[in-house]
């Protein structure tokens, strides 16, 4: 038994009712990344692209990804002559079209965005059905400015502007929450998208030589253990020859942290069954979700309403103090 004076300096914890768990609905699905070799040749990278979209619904795939700036090459100097508009675009038209014909979500990359009205130049990813309907935008929110001595110095923001919103998909198979690249460094989304009923994040992403070597992989890691989900990132083949070196490696990570599918750097398509039922498990198996203690901190998913077309916004209130 404690002592009087042990009792004293231990305190009780709270006693409030929270959910057991985030509630998972979906069903099992195949999903399958793209690592695209992407030339300077706009309409060469569409043609490409839909003949491995195709290749991966052939093979099975329900979901279908394209790596980030998948019609262009990737660069600040590139973006604006590639930019488009969407969803009137030859991108986004293309990429409806392959979604069509193969029958598949495609989480179409991302291209270069030119917002008509504003001038402004997003990096956004667009997301269509199995008919072809474009379901869902994304723009990039965090943009990659960034300097490490004797490694890399990039600046999107030089040309890009930032998105605004966060983006949930629903499909068939589940909710899906999204982002590009960067994003994947800011923990924050992936929480509010778990919290959210999303089964999975997806981010077409497109790290460096520099970079990726360090934190690609880990970083998917950390938001699905963290977050008890799937988690797929999907890059361009590396081109040696190109200003930009992507590293490659695209990778489908599992919800307890494991590497289900990942390739090298170069052309690839790779693959992997998601089962809704094992994030279930999962978090039956290692409760986080019940243990949260949000009476000594915050829920960042608080301050997040889903909207239509797939937005999440800050609840009116919830802005900067």
């Amino acid at each position: 038994m404690l002592s009087a004076i042990t009792k004293r300096f231990i305190p009780s914890l709270p006693n409030y009712s929270r959910p057991m768990s985030v509630a998972v609905r979906g069903s099992p699905f195949k999903l399958a990344l793209v690592q695209l070799a992407v030339t300077a040749d706009k309409d060469k990278n569409l043609k490409h692209a839909r003949a491995k979209v195709l290749e991966a619904s052939k093979n099975g795939a329900n979901i279908v990804v394209l790596p980030e700036c998948f019609n262009s090459p990737y660069g600040t100097n590139f973006f604006p002559d590639y930019a488009e508009t969407i969803p009137e675009g030859k991108s986004t038209e293309a990429l409806a079209s392959m979604a069509k014909d193969a029958n598949v979500y495609l989480f179409g990359g991302s291209i270069p965005e030119k917002e008509e009205a504003t001038g402004k130049i997003f990096n956004t990813l667009t997301v269509y059905d199995p008919s072809g309907s474009l379901i869902a935008t994304h723009r990039k929110v965090h943009l990659f400015d960034i300097d490490i001595p004797g490694g890399i110095r990039f600046q999107e923001s030089d040309i890009l502007s930032a998105g605004s919103w966060l983006t949930h998909v629903d499909t068939t198979y589940g909710k899906i929450g999204t982002g590009i690249c960067y994003d994947i460094r800011f923990p924050e989304m992936a929480m509010i998208a778990a919290r959210n009923g999303c089964i999975a994040m997806i981010y077409p992403g497109a790290f460096n030589t520099t970079t990726g070597p360090l934190h690609w992989e880990l970083l998917q890691r950390a938001r699905a253990v963290d977050n008890q989900m799937y988690v797929a990132a999907c890059s361009p083949a590396r081109d040696e020859t190109a200003a930009y070196h992507a590293w490659g490696h695209s990778t489908i990570v599992g919800p307890n942290g494991d590497v289900k599918a990942t390739c090298e750097e170069s052309e690839a398509i790779i693959y992997a069954e998601i089962d809704p039922q094992l994030i279930i498990e999962k978090r039956k198996h290692i409760p986080i979700y019940s243990q949260r203690r949000f009476d000594i901190y915050k829920d960042v998913a608080e301050s997040a309403e889903e909207g239509i077309h797939g937005h999440v916004n800050l609840k009116q209130g919830h802005g900067k103090q």
